[in-house]
C-alpha cells in the first residue's frame, strides 16, 4: 500500500497512516560515524557519533496518552503501543543511542551518551524531517549504571510539561505519545535509599534532531577532529542549510544562530518562569530547544534564587535568576569545541557578545509586554528593577501578579492582594509607589502605522497586524516558495506582544490581482489553506497600495478569490472545496 505519493508537479503529498507508513529516514546513523559494535554493556565509544540499541520489549504496553495535534503533524492515525513502549520495530527504524559529553554542574563529565534514550530513525513531514525518540525503551552502552527505563511519575512529568511549554510559546521538543510497560521499576523516589517498585513507562518525544552541545564537545575533548567535522556537516546539511561552514565566517554565522535561538528560548522561561533545574551541555539543544525535563519546575512565590534540583540546592548554580548567565557559560564551552574548524578561533568571541545582546533584545521584549508598556525604552530600566526588588519583599505569586496587574483599574496596592501570600507589610510602601510610577508611564503601543517593526534576534521584520476573528501578522517577501517558514513562524509566534499566538502570513505578491500565500497557524504549524489568513494578506497588500479590491490567493491547497471594496466593507471570501485527506474512522 503506497501512503505517500508524488503528483504531476512533483510535489509530495502526505496521507494519514501508522507508524509502518511513514517515511523514514536514517540520516544521522548514514552521515556519522557509529560504534562497531551493537548494543552490548555500558563502555566507552571512541571515535563514534552513535551506537546501535535496541529498545526493550515491553510485556504488556498500554497507550496511555496521545498527543493528537503532534499525530496530525506527523501524518499519524493511531497509537501504537506495542511500538512505542519498545520492543516491536517497523520497516525503515534504525534505532540508536547517541554518544554525546557535558560539562555537569560546571564540570566536565567525559562521555555521557544518551543512556536511556533510544532514537528510532527520522520521518519525513510537511515542515521537514522530524526525529522520533524513545524515552525509558532501556538499556544504550551509554546507560553507565543504569537500566535505561522510566516510570510512569516521571514520564507524565515529560509528557506534560513538553505539550505544555509548546502551548506557551516556549521552544521545546514535543510528547507524541506516553505509554505504560506493564514492567515494575525499582526506584528510589524520595533519594533516601528506600526503593520502591513503581509502573514502567516509555514517552516517544519529537524534535528536528536531539544533537545537542555536548554532541560536539566529546570529539574536540578527545582530539577526535575527523568525527567532530562529520557530525557539524551532517549538522549544517540537514539542519542549517543556509550555513557553510567552509570559512571562518561561515561558521562565525551558523554560531551566531544558535547564540540567538538558545537565548530566546531562555528569555522565554524567565517569561513564564520555568526553571530548568539541570543545564549542563549535555541538555543543551543546537536547535535552541527546551530538552530533557528532569528536575524542573516554575516559580511560584517570585524568587530569583529558587531552584527545583535537590542535588543543586547548596549551590544554587541552576537557579531562575541565574539561567540567562549559564546559558552563555554552555555557549562558551559549546563554542570551544568548534575552535579545530577554525583559523581565527578569537572571531567566535563576538558569538558571545552576542547572545547577551539578543537575550537582552528579547527580555526587554518580554518586560515590555508584561507591563503593558508597549515597546521597550531604555528608561523603562529603572521600573524593572524596582518592581524586581518589591517583589522579593514578600512572597508573591508571580503568575497572578502579572495576570492582576493586567486588569486593575487603579494604581491601588490593595488591588493585588490575590497575589500575595501574606498580609503586605513592610511591602506596600515600596509596591504603591513602583505602581504610581509604572502608571505613569506611557503606553508605546497605539499606533496608526500600517505595519510595525518585528524582532527576531538580530533581524527585523515589517509585519501587518490585523485581526479576521483571529489574530495575523503578514509579511511580505520576495519568494513565497523559499522563505523558511517553518523556523520564522514560531519565532513570530513566540513574541511577548502575541500573548495567545498569532497566526503568520508570508506574501508574495505577483501582480496586482494575484498573489503567492504560504500560512503556518498557532497550534497547528504550516497549513495547506487558510482562509482568513488569505483575508488578512489581501486586506493588508490593500491597505499598502500594493493589491487591487479583488485577488485571486494561491496557497499550497489550492486558490482562493479575496475582495475587499475599503474599511467600511466587509471582505469576501470564496473557494472550492477539494478533497485533501481520506481516512477511515473507527468508533469504540
Amino acid at each position: 500500500m503506497i501512503r505517500t505519493q508524488v503528483d504531476s508537479n512533483h510535489t509530495r503529498r502526505f496521507t494519514m497512516g501508522p507508524l509502518e507508513s511513514l517515511d523514514w529516514l536514517s540520516r544521522f546513523t548514514e552521515e556519522t560515524p557509529g560504534d562497531s559494535q551493537s548494543d552490548g554493556p555500558s563502555r566507552q565509544v571512541p571515535n563514534a557519533c552513535w551506537s546501535k540499541a535496541t529498545p526493550f520489549k515491553a510485556p504488556s504496553p498500554t497507550l496511555a496518552l496521545w498527543s493528537t495535534e503532534l499525530a496530525a503533524q506527523l501524518n499519524l492515525h493511531k497509537g501504537q503501543p506495542e511500538v512505542l513502549a519498545g520492543g516491536v520495530l517497523v520497516d525503515g527504524m534504525v534505532p540508536y543511542a547517541q554518544r554525546y559529553g557535558g560539562h555537569q554542574f560546571g564540570n566536565w563529565a567525559g562521555q555521557l551518551g544518551d543512556g536511556r534514550a533510544i532514537t528510532l530513525g527520522e520521518v519525513r513531514t510537511r515542515e521537514g524531517a522530524l526525529e522520533l525518540q524513545l524515552k525509558g525503551a532501556g538499556h544504550t552502552p551509554y546507560s553507565r549504571f543504569a537500566d535505561g527505563k522510566a516510570v510512569l511519575r516521571s514520564s507524565v512529568r515529560e509528557f506534560l510539561c513538553s505539550e505544555a511549554m509548546h502551548h506557551l510559546g516556549v521552544p521545546t521538543t514535543r510528547a507524541l505519545s506516553l505509554c505504560t510497560t506493564g514492567e515494575s521499576v525499582m526506584r528510589d523516589v524520595l533519594y533516601n535509599g528506600n526503593k520502591e517498585l513503581e509502573q514502567g513507562a516509555v514517552v516517544c518525544r519529537v524534535a528536528q534532531s536531539f544533537i545537542r552541545f555536548g554532541s560536539f564537545q566529546i570529539h574536540t575533548s578527545t582530539g577526535d577532529e575527523a568525527t567532530l567535522r562529520a557530525l557539524v556537516n551532517h549538522t549544517i546539511k540537514h539542519h542549517f542549510p543556509h550555513h557553510s561552514v567552509d570559512s571562518d565566517e561561515g561558521v562565525v554565522a551558523w554560531a551566531s544562530e544558535v547564540a540567538e535561538t538558545t537565548a530566546l528560548m531562555i528569555a522565554h522561561w524567565m517569561r513564564v518562569g520555568f526553571v530548568h533545574g539541570v543545564m549542563n551541555t549535555d541538555n543543551m539543544s543546537i536547535h535552541g530547544l527546551t530538552i530533557d525535563y528532569g528536575p524542573y519546575g516554575w516559580l511560584e512565590d517570585y524568587n530569583p534564587g529558587w531552584t527545583p534540583n535537590t542535588t543543586d540546592a547548596s549551590h544554587r548554580r541552576y537557579r531562575y535568576g541565574q539561567q540567562p548567565q549559564i546559558g552563555a557559560w554552555n555557549l562558551a564551552r559549546w563554542l570551544e569545541s568548534l575552535i579545530p574548524l577554525m583559523q581565527e578561533p578569537q572571531r567566535l568571541e563576538g558569538v558571545l557578545d552576542h547572545y547577551g545582546e539578543v537575550f537582552n533584545q528579547h527580555h526587554n521584549a518580554m518586560w515590555a509586554a508584561k507591563l503593558g508598556l508597549g515597546v521597550w525604552r531604555d528608561e523603562d530600566q529603572e521600573l524593572v528593577v524596582q518592581l524586581n526588588s518589591a517583589l522579593q519583599i514578600i512572597e508573591t505569586d508571580m503568575t497572578i501578579f502579572f495576570r492582576t496587574l493586567a486588569s486593575i483599574a487603579a494604581p491601588n496596592v490593595s488591588l493585588l492582594s490575590d497575589a500575595f501570600y501574606q498580609p503586605i507589610g513592610e511591602a506596600e510602601a515600596p509596591l504603591q509607589a513602583w505602581l504610581h510610577e509604572w502608571n505613569a508611564v506611557p503606553c508605546s503601543l497605539e499606533s496608526t502605522d500600517i505595519e510595525c517593526d518585528l524582532t527576531l534576534g538580530n533581524v527585523t521584520l515589517k509585519a501587518g497586524i490585523l485581526s479576521m476573528g483571529n489574530p495575523h501578522a503578514v509579511v511580505l517577501v520576495d519568494d513565497c516558495g523559499a522563505t523558511p517558514v517553518e523556523k520564522i513562524g514560531p519565532m513570530v509566534q513566540a513574541l511577548d506582544v502575541f500573548p495567545e499566538g498569532v497566526n503568520v502570513s508570508f506574501m508574495e505578491i505577483e501582480t496586482a490581482n494575484t498573489v503567492k500565500l504560504r500560512v503556518f497557524e498557532r497550534g497547528v504549524g504550516e497549513t495547506l489553506a487558510c482562509g482568513s489568513g488569505a483575508c488578512a494578506a489581501v486586506v493588508h497588500g490593500i491597505r499598502l497600495g500594493l493589491l487591487s479590491t479583488n485577488v485571486t490567493v494561491t496557497l499550497p491547497g489550492g486558490k482562493l478569490e479575496v475582495t475587499w471594496e475599503d474599511e467600511r466593507a466587509p471582505v469576501w471570501l470564496a473557494g472550492p472545496a477539494e478533497t485533501v485527506f481520506e481516512g477511515k474512522l473507527t468508533l469504540q
